[in-house]
Parts: C-alpha cells; sequence; structure tokens
C-alpha cells in the first residue's frame, strides 16, 4: 500500500485484509466495511470526498447490490428516478428550495461561489486544469489526473472561471 498511497486499519488474517476495516484511496475515498482475502466483500460503504456515498454488498470486490447517495442527501434510484427527466427538468435542489434567479446564483451551491482559478474548470468536487489533466479539491489538494473522456466532459460542461470570461468578452476586435 505504501506504492499506491493507500492505507489500512482494521481485521487481517495471514497477512490479508480480512474482517471489518477501513481502507482509503490517495484520493481519500474511503471504504468501510467487511473485507475477504483482500477484496470487498459482504456489507461496505464508499464514501466519496465531496460527501456522497455508496453502500453495497460487495462479492470477491464487485458489487453486486447498492445504493448511491448524493451529497445533497438524493438517493439514486434507477427504476423509480423522478429528477431531471423528460417530464420535469427541475434537478432535486430545485425540487426541495424552489429555484434560483437566472445568473450566478443558479451556477453553484457554494455561497459566495468559489473563485475559479484562470483557465480552469469547477468539477463540483474541486478545479480541472486543462494544461495539465489534473484536479484538485477546493484546497488545492490533488484528486486524480482527468482520462480523456473526463476531459472532454468537463470541457463541456463544467463552470469556467468567471474572469476568463467576462475579460473575453470585453477584449476588442481583432483587426
Amino acid at each position: 500500500m505504501e506504492y499506491t498511497g493507500s492505507s489500512y486499519e482494521g481485521d487481517s488474517k495471514n497477512g490479508r485484509l480480512e474482517g471489518k476495516g477501513q481502507y482509503t484511496f490517495p484520493t481519500d475515498t474511503k471504504y468501510n466495511g467487511e473485507m475477504k482475502d483482500g477484496m470487498f466483500h459482504g456489507k461496505g460503504t464508499l464514501f466519496f470526498p465531496n460527501g456522497s456515498k455508496y453502500e453495497a454488498i460487495w462479492e470477491d470486490g464487485i458489487a453486486v447490490e447498492g445504493k448511491y447517495t448524493f451529497v445533497d442527501g438524493l438517493q439514486y434510484d434507477e427504476p423509480e428516478w423522478l429528477y431531471c427527466d423528460g417530464y420535469d427538468r427541475r434537478f432535486y435542489t430545485e425540487i426541495c428550495k424552489g429555484l434560483k434567479p437566472a445568473g450566478r446564483s443558479q451556477l453553484t451551491d457554494h455561497i459566495p461561489p468559489k473563485e475559479i482559478p484562470e483557465g480552469c474548470y469547477d468539477t463540483g468536487d474541486g478545479f480541472y486544469n486543462p494544461d495539465t489533466r489534473v484536479i484538485v479539491d477546493y484546497n488545492h489538494k490533488f484528486l486524480r489526473n482527468a482520462d480523456d473522456d473526463e476531459h472532454a466532459w468537463v470541457i463541456r460542461t463544467c463552470r469556467k472561471g468567471w474572469d476568463e470570461i467576462v475579460g473575453y468578452q470585453a477584449k476588442p476586435p481583432q483587426a
């Protein structure tokens, strides 16, 4: 684990992770639950740094049944997913707290909104620099490297720093 940056506190048997324990990934995601032969096995929960969690029944490292809960308390339930569907386009927070006015107040739940470093994007759990392809949390601590799919998703959907957007609009046209 010293090579991967992970850590484990809990039961072991014959030098293997076995019993109940907490496994911490280098991204600060934590697994609390049952282990067998070094794998998630039995009841266990993944706690993500952004506050969301995934509770599941695991068999030999694979989740066979589980439920995801977003940081705002919304539980993802695919067969009965009622939020932001074809009939009601409101998000869960809009259903719970009402609609906010358009503009900056609609873009973030952070009050005041996080200032995004120049040239970076707000990914919801931190800032993404497309030049280095690194995502850091809001305290600028490393979270992960973005693969090609995440890079494309961030560029397409995430909020970019206001200064750069305002600066772009304020530039005079090139002659």
